[in-house]
């Protein structure tokens, strides 16, 4: 047994594993006991100054709730926003860029598209790495990997000489066509590393060795700019954790839903961009199969953002390329970062989002108030409302009871600025108001999940909705009722979904290379050579995760029509070589066709980047059974804003945790527990599975039974 695999079975062999994502204005944590297959869960508000404090505090708040230790933990997974906060605060390394001669200018160009045509003040996004930090190479690679001009070493020492006088960081280095030929690149690395020694290097043909200048380019330059705080945060987190007794493992999730280790993500940090986000799709996927259910949406409502992502047949859409710091969150505006992630899309519409009126229309979001100051409702000095204050004056939350009694909220707080800030210039009453701001961040999140349902071909109301978040389950059934959706599934722990997601995550890899071929024989036998290289790259990456674990490997390639521009992505067949261009044809005109309605079956095909992907099989985990018995608990009430009603009425209330299995609730009610409140509208019916799970069909606009003193009725097993 090779010492990491020792390691790597001493930890599993442990008795908990923890799982914590941090976000911009919660920190989740969720803690698996191995031996009595418990789950116990935790929130508590972020430290934004310094994002570990708050994590390192929850963990030991968390070990304190069971009586544990942190030698009896063998795992600790992260999800972490980490990178993105950077680029976005532009907090990051002071950057060198080194590019082939003539291509300066490649950051400011960018590309020509204008995402905003009627908007006389848009502008582009400022380069990370100003233009006098911008070096030209003397050298010159063909598309093809020739020599078109040799490098001139002597005149690039003298300009890494200048950098090192200028307290240079991190240095990115993207040549012309080092995707077809690296040694160019490679040389230049060594020569950086050997005069700024002290300087971290990232190489675009190890960064993203794939076509499109500019996407490279900027890929490269996000990996560097955010590398030294990433190894900075990593080894200060390793070492608080071995200060406090930890031998076990650490895990990061990656922004395409696989874990990886520390190492690897200081190495390449750009995988991690999107890594708490992700953890909550995989969450989504894992609680949809569990109920037999692959078509889904995964809705993903936290303090500070929304986020949607669609599901089929169990697997979340990935995509290679995503925005980093998106302008109003518009698709194509921010900074482009090449890499394998989950397909979401993301929007400012979170619990914290602040709600104000424009041009006599309520406006939500993108601002946010964050964990400091917060909402109103939190009484740590926020000033302007929020959705959250929205939805406490609404009765959606409890103000006794939010994150389990731990923290009250000030109601009369929230109510008196949402009348005064929103109401009073719309002539509405606070109630009224409240609903209005309700509503409009609803209609943000339904433009969100037409964008990746409508917008990728699917209907949503073939789909079911998996509401996650803080937020997500108090708005989820509108949301589902506005798009015609006609289940909602809101997991156990969904308020803390992507933390529980971490614990049911599996490693992953995935690699992508620019792959330029015909269909022809020369081409099919380029082809198996590279993906051989490819496939034993990925699993050398596994094993450095999960030594001699079984894994699942598959092939993929981006294929186009000679000629276009874009392409689509098909699953290379396990065949007999001289069968494998037939069988990629025929799939690529089959998917083809699928997606556009047509298909050319006279034009060439091309292969443009091929794609090995390796998974191995997650670590064991269930979600608890429900432990609720027959005896009811509480009977609560409280009166809760519903416009179809006319306003507030009294509303039945239930605890999660006190609901047994096959319970069924009738809409309106409010179903609450520690991390998050579930809003069941009229028409509404929902059901408590073995798992705590809550099952809701979506019904259609009524009111309840004329005399009933208290909407919402709850009846016990079938």
């Amino acid at each position: 047994m090779t010492p990491e695999s020792h390691e790597a079975s001493a930890g599993a062999r442990k008795r908990y594993r923890i799982g914590f994502d941090i976000g911009g204005t919660f920190t989740d944590f969720a803690l698996h006991d191995s031996q009595t297959g418990e789950l116990h869960v935790w929130k508590r508000l972020s430290t934004n100054t310094d994002p570990s404090v708050g994590a390192l505090a929850g963990i030991d708040d968390l070990l304190g709730l069971v009586g544990g230790s942190m030698d009896e933990v063998g795992q600790v997974v992260h999800g972490t926003t980490i990178g993105a906060n950077i680029v976005i605060e532009r907090k990051g390394a002071v950057t060198a860029l080194l590019v082939t001669d003539g291509f300066r200018d490649l950051l400011i160009m960018q590309r020509p598209a204008r995402y905003s045509t009627y908007d006389l003040w848009f502008d582009k996004h400022e380069p990370l790495v100003p233009r006098h930090h911008v070096v030209p190479v003397r050298e010159r690679m063909a598309y093809d990997g020739t020599v078109v001009r040799e490098l001139d070493e002597t005149d690039l020492r003298s300009s890494l000489e200048e950098l090192r006088a200028a307290g240079i960081e991190a240095v990115a280095v993207s040549l012309l066509h080092s995707y077809a030929a690296n040694d160019h690149e490679t040389r230049v690395g060594k020569l950086v590393s050997e005069l700024l020694p002290e300087a971290s290097t990232s190489l675009s043909h190890e960064v993203a060795p794939i076509t499109g200048e500019y996407e490279r380019t900027s890929t490269t330059v996000v990996n560097a700019y955010i590398q030294p705080a990433f190894r900075r945060y990593l080894d200060s987190l390793e070492r608080a954790l071995a200060e406090r007794g930890f031998t076990g493992q650490v895990f990061i999730n990656q922004g395409n839903g696989g874990l990886t280790t520390p190492a690897e993500v200081v190495h390449l940090p750009i995988r991690a961009l999107e890594s708490g986000p992700a953890a909550g799709v995989s969450m989504a996927a894992w609680i949809g199969r569990a109920h037999g259910r692959g078509d889904l949406v995964a809705f993903d409502m936290g303090g500070t953002t929304a986020k949607a992502c669609l599901i089929e047949d169990g697997e979340p859409k990935m995509e290679r390329v995503f925005d980093v710091d998106q302008t109003l969150m518009r698709v194509g505006t921010g900074l482009p970062v090449v890499t394998p992630s989950v397909d979401l899309i993301e929007i400012g519409a979170g619990g914290g989002s602040i709600a104000r009126v424009g041009l006599g229309i309520i406006e939500v979001g993108p601002e946010s108030a964050g964990a400091e100051p917060g909402p109103i409702c939190y009484g740590r000095g926020g000033t302007r409302p929020t959705v959250t204050d929205a939805n406490v004056v609404l009765g959606y939350l409890n103000p006794d009871f939010f994150l389990g009694g731990r923290m009250s909220l000030d109601v009369d707080g929230a109510r008196e600025a949402i009348a005064a800030q929103v109401g009073a210039p719309l002539g509405l009453d606070a109630g009224e108001a409240a609903w209005g701001v309700h509503e409009a961040v609803t209609a943000n999140m339904e433009h969100a999940i037409r964008a990746v349902s409508i917008e990728r071909g699917r209907d949503p109301r073939d789909l079911t909705l998996v509401a996650l978040g803080g937020a997500g389950p108090t708005h989820a059934a509108r949301l589902a009722r506005n798009l015609g959706i006609g289940e909602v599934i809101f997991p156990a722990a969904a308020g803390i979904a992507s933390a529980v997601g971490l614990l049911q995550a599996a490693p992953r890899v995935d690699l992508i290379r620019t792959f330029v071929s015909p269909l022809d024989e020369p081409g099919m036998a380029r082809l198996g050579s590279e993906l051989a290289e490819l496939d034993a790259a990925v699993n050398q990456l596994l094993d450095n995760v999960t030594p001699g674990a079984e894994r699942s490997i598959t092939y993929r390639a981006d294929m186009q029509y000679a000629g276009q521009g874009h392409v689509v992505e098909v699953e290379i067949p396990r065949c007999p070589a001289g069968e494998l261009a037939g069988a990629l044809r025929e799939r690529f005109d089959t998917d083809y066709a699928a997606m556009y309605g047509y298909r050319y079956p006279d034009a060439q095909a091309q292969i443009t980047s091929i794609t090995v992907a390796g998974s191995a099989a997650p670590a064991a985990f269930e979600l608890p059974p429900n432990a609720a018995t027959e005896t009811r608990g509480r009977d609560e009430s409280r009166h809760v804003y519903f416009p179809e009603l006319s306003g507030y009425v009294r509303c039945a209330v239930h605890r999660r945790d006190e609901l047994p299995t096959g319970t069924q609730v009738e809409g309106p009610a409010v179903i609450e527990d520690g991390q998050c409140a579930i809003l069941l509208l009229p028409g509404d019916t929902a059901t408590v599975d073995g798992h705590r799970n809550v099952l809701a069909r979506v019904g259609r606009n009524s009111a309840p039974a004329a005399g009933d003193p208290t909407t919402g009725t709850t009846t016990g097993r079938d």
